[in-house]
């Protein structure tokens, strides 16, 4: 454990936030998603809920303020629907650490998968809500000297 980092935050992530540049993407997703098949960085987040590493992981990066929007949900296939109480709970801690944070794009699922294929890590969650991956756009972290 360190001081001031969420115990959500593994090693493994650490390293991998650390590691990203702005404009790298990461995503978190649900426990049903196909990482493995997809990118070759996995980390494994088993157990843990998507709004609670949104809070960790944003307390160490910023959301990249230089595109219109930093953040991506998949959009629901035809037919299908979206639960609102899945982006609410994942807004919470955005607005909470970044107040101001654009709306969340919502792109088509092969858009979403070609992404999470060109991302810089994919997070394997224990999420299990319905549409509930997310990609995060790290931003330029601000010097101060």
């Amino acid at each position: 454990m360190l001081i001031g980092i969420s115990p959500v935050i593994g090693p493994e992530l650490l390293d991998t936030l650390f590691r990203m540049g702005h404009g790298d993407e990461l995503v978190l997703a649900d426990s049903f998603f196909t990482g493995d098949s997809l990118n070759s960085r996995v980390i494994r987040a088993d157990g843990l809920r998507i709004p609670a590493l949104l809070d960790g992981i944003l307390a160490l990066i910023n959301l990249d303020s230089y595109v219109p929007m930093p953040l991506a949900m998949m959009a629901p296939v035809p037919g299908d629907f979206l639960d609102p109480e899945v982006e609410k709970a994942y807004r919470a801690p955005i607005d909470a650490r970044w107040p101001g944070t654009p709306p969340i794009e919502r792109v088509e699922r092969f858009a979403f998968y070609e992404r999470a294929r060109k991302a810089f890590a994919v997070v394997m969650t224990g999420e299990t809500v319905k549409y509930g991956n997310i990609i995060i756009k790290k931003g330029v972290v601000p010097v101060r000297w």
